[in-house]
């Protein structure tokens, strides 16, 4: 039984690990600057933009280990009580596997529902590479 619990913290450090590094990226609209430079030169100039901004001291903000981690603490404190709610019936056993079960539910699926949350920069950091993007002919449709 322990080296499931191992297996299992093992796995979401892994999870939170590989999704760290993923910022939200701007969505550009076709247009005639992206067509004739096309998408390598465009990712260029984003990431151009990007660093460009950064320097300045802004930050994305937001990010999928973020995300993730806020889904899963979510997850395991509603699925925690919801558990030990529904064990009422089993006595103080009934409340301590429902509490645990739940637990373990809702820590799963908050974490996989926080990691596949869309990705949305801080207002700041998204209007100065937008800014910085039209300045260069690019137009910003969104961000994923």
């Amino acid at each position: 039984m322990a080296d499931r619990s191992w297996q299992r913290l093992i796995g979401i450090i892994l999870l939170l690990t590989l999704t760290a590094c993923a910022g939200p990226q701007p969505i550009l609209r076709s247009n005639k600057q992206l067509h004739v430079y096309g998408k390598q030169m465009a990712q260029q100039e984003v990431e151009s933009c990007q660093r460009h901004v950064e320097q300045a001291g802004l930050r994305p903000g937001t990010n999928q280990s973020a995300n993730a981690a806020t889904g899963a603490l979510l997850g395991l404190t509603l699925g925690g009580a919801v558990g030990a709610s529904a064990g009422v019936v089993g006595g103080l056993p009934g409340v301590t596997i429902g509490a645990a079960a739940g637990s373990g539910i809702g820590l799963v699926v908050g974490l996989l529902g926080g990691t596949f949350k869309p990705l949305e920069p801080d207002p700041p950091y998204a209007d100065a590479v937008t800014s910085c993007l039209k300045d260069k002919g690019y137009e910003v449709r969104g961000w994923e």
